[in-house]
């Protein structure tokens, strides 16, 4: 998902006319303005006179990155409550639905280590490291980290930005309220419902404040691959070539699991899903968003896969706010490759780490636009990586964040099919 992985369309329908550009060809334009703009200025071979100039280009990156740093925690932490409060989960569906939802999310970010692992993208090309970058590794400590997960106040991991504190307060409040709901929707009570409406726009509130940072992507784009360029020339790019590549091998391999997940688990043929829901799928890719896509997705899944109407919903709905593999995927690479760019291989604990802390911040981040960035930066700080490199993969999201949202929308569709079982649907039921 990977969001979306993005769920809420960035496009403006009323406005100053450059709203009503999309953010993709945004970027595109700030991206072919920057490589002018460093070339201009040397390419590498700068004029001591202009360095001023070319660092004060990055201060927009540094500007969003601390807006994401701000809204990471209280998004994540409004996500979740908000998903678990207003999502409609049957009973034993339910219970199958997130064992399955876990597990592809789990594989996903498995083989993302994976292949970051075996391929190294990070020692491919140096990268030099963006100015004020602190790093501050960790090694893994299991008591510790349980002690350290049971926070000493309750806003003290929004001040902090303690993921796993943070992680621990939104699933436990989640749980509890939607325990609380369904008890009092039994008994015919709506106390819940203030808190409900409360969360809902407090959510939506947090979703607004995000859009407007969301909005200065491209100028932050434009900022860091201006300064890059005109610095250190095309260099840094090479390395984050190889990075692209390793991401899009890692997309692939999970697109071959749900395939084989597909063919063993469900009535469906693997070759009769990618036809069938290849409609979807390039929604997906062409409008980066969840959201979109969701009705093409239930469509589809009912009419030219054939599926019941009741998995159709489940995964392709339902599931859809809790299912972001291609996301935790991309996170758990990017951590990866930026510890390898610095040459601090992060250790079997700390990857257990990122594999948590991806997995939890995948819960509701669906909702999110940009996910991608936004829950980077917990994983980043949880095992002590430096944020300011995000600035760099900024400037390949727009593309990654397609491909993606693609795998987010096939793993959706993969439980979808596998709720559907072994014995397609009658013709009485079609």
């Amino acid at each position: 998902m990977s969001q979306p992985e993005s769920n809420t369309s960035l496009e403006t329908k009323a406005g100053p006319w450059w709203q009503r550009i999309p953010l993709t060809l945004q970027i595109v334009i700030a991206l072919v303005g920057a490589i002018i703009v460093g070339v201009a200025f040397g390419a590498g071979n700068i004029n001591p006179a202009n360095a001023s100039f070319i660092n004060n280009l990055a201060i927009p990156s540094e500007l969003v990155l601390k807006a994401l740093r701000a809204l990471s925690t209280p998004l994540i932490l409004m996500a979740v409550l908000h998903t678990l409060m207003t999502t409609n989960i049957p009973g034993t569906a339910g219970r199958r639905l997130a064992v399955l939802l876990i597990t592809n999310t789990t594989v996903a970010i498995i083989i993302g280590l994976l292949v970051a692992n075996v391929l190294r993208p990070g020692t491919w090309r140096p990268l030099q490291a963006p100015e004020g970058t602190q790093t501050t590794g960790q090694g893994l400590d299991p008591w510790g980290l349980l002690k350290d997960a049971v926070p000493e106040a309750i806003l003290k991991p929004l001040v902090d930005n303690n993921v796993i504190q943070l992680i621990v307060i939104a699933l436990s409040f989640g749980i509890v309220l939607r325990a609380l709901k369904s008890e009092q929707i039994a008994q015919g009570k709506s106390g819940f419902q203030p808190i409900e409406d409360v969360i809902g726009v407090l959510f939506e509130a947090v979703i607004r404040i995000l859009n407007w940072v969301i909005a200065l992507v491209p100028l932050a784009v434009f900022g860091i691959v201006a300064k890059t360029v005109a610095l250190q020339g095309f260099a840094p790019f090479q390395s984050l070539a190889a990075f692209i590549l390793a991401v899009l091998i890692a997309l692939a391999l999970q697109a071959g699991y749900y395939l084989t997940r597909i063919k063993l688990g469900s009535w469906v043929n693997p070759l009769k899903f990618l036809s069938g829901t290849s409609d979807a799928l390039l929604t997906a890719f062409s409008t980066s968003s969840t959201a979109a896509t969701m009705p093409v997705t239930f469509e589809v899944l009912q009419t030219k896969v054939g599926l019941r109407e009741s998995s159709a919903s489940l995964g392709a709905l339902v599931g859809a706010n809790f299912n972001n593999d291609g996301t935790a995927l991309y996170e758990a690479m990017s951590a990866l490759f930026i510890s390898q760019v610095l040459g601090q291989n992060l250790n079997l604990g700390q990857q257990l780490i990122v594999v948590l802390t991806s997995v939890f911040a995948s819960v509701g981040a669906g909702t999110i636009p940009n996910a991608g960035l936004v829950t980077m930066t917990l994983v980043f700080t949880s095992v002590g990586l430096p944020t300011q490199y995000i600035a760099l993969l900024v400037t390949i999201d727009w593309f990654l964040d397609r491909c993606r949202t693609a795998i987010n929308v096939m793993g959706d569709m993969t439980v979808s099919a596998l709720l559907d079982g072994k014995k397609p649907r009658a013709v009485d039921e079609i």
